[in-house]
């Protein structure tokens, strides 16, 4: 069976016994049959094979009254037996297979946490009745790569530039730096964060991606879209579909990261990585793209979870009242500057409304120019209009008094 048939083979669902092939408890089941007890306990509590959770050589070996060392032969020792297994082959190609189908599918590298993630949603389409937890499959598909499959593709650990990842064997990452030196450079030029679309937009309209188009040409036959869906933002999927391979060097690259709104950039911008408050404010703000509730903001960072710190509907209030990029439009309600939105009384705005057209308007005219920089009632701007220090009405339009 060639690789691509035993990927459309599990896309499909249609033939069960084949896919059950790639089930990480069966392969592992099997392979660990010709071990003894310890060793097969070794392996399950090292690498996390039985429950999420991974424990150290020396927990290992307190639990059995052995040296750190003596569990590590063990391990090595009940890998390598595992490799020597007379069925090794038959439980592993097609896993095998489907893994290189996969690389190759995304120009031939993919980060190391992104590949998991692929095998970990194959498996749960392989067999639909899944009920492994979804960590411990990763931590299936993590131990079969690192120690049983590890010669067939090539681990590169993370660097300066790169995530851990794997890799066809023989392939290179020239032609990978030089497009990720170039949307570096580019996004720094803009000063400004960029959605996946734009990223490869701009890319594909360049002269280094067409220098390396044929490397970077995928097959598109397996659809990634349920691994990039998120709840805070909505992906072009036919975009990365289409450009799989761009997208896994995104995903690869030390220096940009994807914020939790969608958006690329540089991994140390504040709008990328908040690491204050503020930062986190202003990007719940500017991305739900409305007036919030200061409380509705710090509900939204908790939500969304930028790290491990919760926020204070204090603080966040704090925050709010200190900065003047953000702007009070109504009772706890704020707005970005940025967006428009003035500081002052409602008189003071309709002063701005009045300046800004140059000429008379109809109180419809003014409300709706006072809505767009504050949020107020009606009666509160016709109240504003009564000033008859500041607001005069001729012919059913309201202008400025002149000043002395």
């Amino acid at each position: 069976m060639d690789n691509r048939s035993i990927l459309d083979t599990i896309l499909n669902n249609t033939v069960k016994e084949e896919a059950a092939i790639l089930d990480s408890q069966i392969i592992l089941d099997n392979l660990f049959s010709g071990l003894r007890a310890k060793e097969r306990e070794v392996l399950n509590m090292r690498f996390g094979l039985s429950k999420d959770a991974k424990v150290t050589l020396e927990a290992i070996g307190s639990l059995y009254n052995l040296t750190r060392e003596r569990i590590r032969q063990i391990e090595n020792s009940a890998i390598s037996k595992i490799k020597k297994h007379d069925e090794f082959d038959k439980y592993t190609s097609n896993l095998r297979d489907v893994i290189n189908n996969l690389l190759e599918e995304h120009g031939g590298i993919i980060e190391r946490s992104y590949l998991i993630d692929n095998l970990s949603y194959l498996s749960m389409l392989a067999n639909s009745e899944q009920r492994i937890n979804n960590e411990v499959l990763k931590n299936h598909y993590s131990f079969i790569l690192a120690k049983l499959l590890a010669d067939e593709f090539d681990y590169v650990k993370e660097n300066g530039q790169y995530n851990d990842l794997w890799k066809l064997k023989f392939s290179t990452l020239d032609h990978l730096q030089e497009l990720l030196e170039f949307i570096i450079r580019k996004l720094e030029e803009l000063k400004s964060v960029l959605r996946t679309e734009e990223i490869i937009n701009l890319v594909t309209a360049s002269e280094v991606y067409k220098k390396h188009a044929e490397r970077l040409r995928v097959s598109n036959n397996f659809d990634i879209s349920p691994l990039v869906r998120s709840q805070y933002f909505a992906e072009n999927t036919e975009a990365i579909n289409k450009h799989k391979a761009l997208y896994s060097l995104l995903r690869l690259s030390k220096h940009l990261r994807q914020n939790k709104f969608g958006h690329w950039g540089i991994k140390d911008w504040p709008e990328i990585t908040p690491k204050t408050i503020n930062h986190k404010i202003y990007l719940v703000v500017k991305n739900y793209g409305k007036p919030m509730h200061f409380r509705e903001i710090t509900d939204k960072i908790n939500a969304i979870s930028f790290d491990h710190k919760q926020a204070n509907a204090a603080t966040v209030h704090n925050e709010l009242i200190l900065d003047d990029k953000y702007i009070l439009i109504g009772r706890g309600i704020y707005a970005l500057q940025e967006w428009g939105y003035e500081n002052g009384t409602v008189s003071d705005v309709v002063v701005k409304v009045l300046k800004e057209a140059g000429k008379p308007l109809t109180k419809e005219e003014i409300i709706d120019g006072v809505f767009k920089k504050r949020l107020v009632k009606k009666a509160t701007i016709n109240l504003a209009l009564m000033s008859k220090d500041r607001f005069r009405k001729e012919n059913g339009k309201y202008q400025l008094v002149p000043s002395n």
